[in-house]
């Protein structure tokens, strides 16, 4: 498991290009017939992939928790971006679709991923954070996530937010969950900026064509720096940094957060003319 460790807002000023993307962008989310995971600093969260071809991926023990299970001391949001999966928990499968959601509580001990055809295998994003609390193993469809239509065309920013781990969705002890996708013709997300000192972030972009990039900002807002990201490409996001970004056609995104509350609404805004 490779290991991102904190970087604090003065030693970011002062990083080139490629500093920034080898400390904040995790470039290979998904490989083929792996589970490949990034351990951060950050509220001790972990994110990564898993994609299963012609057999089940089983979620290891990595000697970096120093536990007996991955799932000892710890909990997950799983979202599919991929072909049809599943996911079984101590022998219990859950199908998931295209852009469906598990939460896998504390205590799990087995976890296995497979995919239904491995031409067009699953590919399943994982957030975990440290748990203290066991909740129940539960799945929740992109229909069930309460879709709610924001913006306008008018601000390049009409999209569709789904949110699956929340304080009034799959209950958790501190992973917050969702994403959003962007309709044609809009390129703009989480716009005004805003931070949440008590939460870090992760953002997965996916269903970006090939051809095009999405400008990831981040940083304190008087400070920002960009990242250009591509398709199945992560960004890690400290507490004191803006996470927004704008792409060279429309996209969708994963938001994953863990830390100090479950609000959704815990943002601190900063307006458009305030940004440096």
């Amino acid at each position: 498991m490779q290991v991102y460790h904190a970087v604090s807002p003065k030693e970011a000023k002062g990083l080139d290009t490629q500093e920034l993307r080898d400390n904040f962008l995790v470039e290979k989310v998904f490989v083929a017939g792996e589970i490949a995971l990034v351990y951060t600093h950050y509220d001790r969260a972990i994110i990564g992939g898993a994609v299963p071809t012609t057999e089940a991926l089983t979620l290891p023990t990595y000697d970096n928790l120093k536990a007996n299970f991955f799932f000892e001391r710890r909990e997950a949001g799983i979202i599919n971006v991929g072909g049809e999966g599943a996911i079984e928990v101590d022998g219990t499968s859950y199908e998931l679709s295209k852009l469906d959601c598990l939460y896998i509580g504390k205590g799990a001990v087995s976890v296995t991923f497979s995919s239904a055809d491995a031409a067009n295998p699953a590919q399943f994003f994982i957030l975990s954070a440290p748990a203290h609390q066991v909740f129940p193993v539960r799945k929740m469809s992109k229909e069930e996530a309460s879709p709610v239509a924001l913006g306008s065309l008018e601000t390049s920013n009409e999209r569709t937010i789904y949110k699956y781990i929340h304080r009034d969705g799959l209950q958790s002890c501190q992973v917050v969950m969702g994403l959003t996708v962007l309709n044609k013709g809009s390129v703009w997300n989480t716009m005004p900026a805003h931070v949440h000192d008590r939460r870090m972030e992760a953002y997965l972009y996916f269903d970006v064509p090939e051809a095009h990039r999405v400008f990831h900002f981040m940083g304190q807002p008087q400070q920002t720096r960009h990242i250009l990201v591509g398709n199945h490409q992560a960004i890690v996001s400290p507490p004191w940094s803006i996470h927004s970004g704008c792409g060279t056609t429309n996209y969708s995104f994963i938001w994953g957060m863990a830390g100090e509350n479950l609000d959704f609404t815990d943002m601190d805004f900063s307006a458009i003319a305030d940004l440096r």
